[in-house]
């Protein structure tokens, strides 16, 4: 309904009559001059055409009828917004065109206010009528046009959830799945991605890549970054305030397993088993992470093959396993391994000779070595958890 201050109630009723029989003619010269200047338009004519029209008609109808109610359901030009949008282009062009629009309406307002003999009056009435008019239709297209792209974005938001749930779901969806999903959700399907774990946190993550899928809904929130190069710098950078862990990059298909691997790292941090970093990379503990992909099969090897140091003191199977953990990487004779733990060469001479006796062939048999090297590793590991 028109406001009791609209420019549109100054002008007198009894003018819409003669005011609506000018309404072809000043359509058709609206037309011509945005066809010149924005050609873009001209296949569009009709609806152009049409958006003119009717721009014209209410016009005319608010003067008539300034306390009748406009329709907000079926209004073209929220729907030349929209149009705008979906066409790819910015608004700048429609609002030339109404920018024309208004010129060349002056123009006719002129001519038929001297036809009609009008006071200068009743010209400035229409002249600010006019303006209001033209106002209240920007207004409507930049309401349909952001309508328009908040519904598109919202519709993008929804696609790209369903590849991300594509991506980390179990089972594993197929490739072409993938394909399709990241084909409707503008997101063009790398060769590689990496995952990134993150805990959940109040500090602010709005500045991400548009090409860098989000799940910060889910109860532990992760990132999928696409053809990742030295992303724990770049997480670094983008998410101050968050602790993160990055998975090793993989192809799309293989990022559930990426993700895996960083909300593992994430974890084994938390519990004191890696260190309490800001943001750590799962290519830095890949021995940690082998070692103690099963805990249980972990401890299972550790006392299996550590169980000759059962019997001693914890002060002698401390510094037995210290040392035969040294000796076994060392792959060198007393001097080094005295070095390394920083004791007397004689002294490592002496340990070796009782965990000789310990566990006898066992410290010479290469697969042995390995097997006791492996339990070393996965026994102080799991200490410090």
């Amino acid at each position: 309904m028109t406001q009791p201050g609209d420019p549109r109630r100054s002008v007198p009723r009894e003018l819409a009559p003669l005011l609506r029989m000018e309404v072809t003619p000043v359509a058709v010269s609206i037309f011509e001059a945005i066809e010149e200047s924005i050609p873009e338009y001209t296949p569009f004519r009709e609806n152009v055409v049409d958006g003119i029209r009717q721009a014209l008609v209410k016009f005319v109808d608010r003067i008539a009828s300034p306390e009748s109610e406009p329709d907000p359901h079926d209004d073209i030009h929220r729907k030349l917004g929209a149009w705008e949008f979906q066409s790819g282009r910015s608004l700048d062009s429609l609002q030339a065109a109404y920018r024309i629009g208004a010129r060349i309406a002056w123009r006719h307002v002129c001519a038929f206010a001297e036809r009609r003999e009008l006071s200068l009056r009743l010209m400035s009435a229409l002249g600010e009528a006019m303006i209001a008019h033209v106002d209240e239709l920007v207004s409507l297209s930049v309401e349909g046009y952001a309508a328009a792209q908040a519904s598109a974005a919202g519709t993008l938001e929804r696609k790209r959830r369903k590849l991300v749930e594509l991506l980390v779901g179990d089972p594993a969806a197929g490739r072409q799945a993938v394909l399709e999903a990241a084909h409707a959700a503008a997101w063009p399907l790398p060769d590689r991605l990496a995952a990134v774990a993150l805990e959940p946190s109040a500090a602010p993550a709005d500045d991400l890549p548009a090409d860098v899928l989000v799940d910060f809904e889910d109860a532990a929130p992760y990132l999928l970054v696409p053809n990742p190069v030295a992303v724990a710098r770049w997480v670094r950078g983008a998410l101050p305030g968050w602790r993160a862990a990055v998975g090793p990059p993989v192809p799309p298909e293989q990022a559930r397993a990426s993700l895996a691997c960083a909300r593992r790292v994430l974890a084994l941090s938390g519990e004191g088993v890696l260190p309490d970093r800001p943001v750590l990379d799962c290519a830095d503990h890949l021995v940690e992470l082998t070692v103690l992909a099963d805990e249980f099969l972990a401890r299972q090897l550790a006392e299996r093959a550590l169980a000759p140091l059962a019997p001693l003191t914890e002060r002698q199977r401390t510094k037995l396993a210290e040392t035969l953990l040294v000796w076994l990487s060392a792959r060198g004779g007393a001097p080094e391994v005295a070095a390394r733990l920083q004791v007397h060469p004689q002294t490592v001479r002496y340990r070796v000779n009782q965990l000789d006796e310990l566990f006898g062939d066992r410290m010479h048999d290469a697969e042995q070595r390995f097997t006791l090297e492996l339990a070393l590793r996965a026994h102080y590991l799991l200490l410090r958890g």
